[in-house]
């Protein structure tokens, strides 16, 4: 199985070929990366599913327009606070650990 295009789009598994699985900074990379990037799908998924059922509650009862919108903004800010929470943790893994 050849390795070069995935090799040419992340430099820092060059090494790897060399038997440089031991370089701890691979490893804070990969986890810093699987963090943000599942903790900012998560984020993004539950935002988009909150903000989709709010205008379906809008459209079928516009009277409750009030209720719905403080519900979903603080909805929205939760979402997003776990967001914020992986950026963290990313940042964390990178530069601390």
């Amino acid at each position: 199985m050849d390795l070069s295009p995935i090799l040419l789009l992340l430099p820092f598994l060059q090494e790897a070929t060399q038997g440089a699985f031991n370089n701890p900074d691979v490893g804070k990379a990969l986890g810093a990366g699987i963090a943000m990037g599942l903790g900012g799908i998560g984020a993004a998924i539950g935002i988009g599913m909150l903000v989709s059922k709010a205008m379906e509650a809008l459209g079928r009862n516009p009277e409750a327009r009030a209720a719905i919108q403080t519900n979903m903004i603080l909805g929205v800010a939760f979402a997003e606070a776990i967001g914020i929470y992986s950026l963290l943790t990313a940042l964390i893994i990178a530069f601390v650990i």
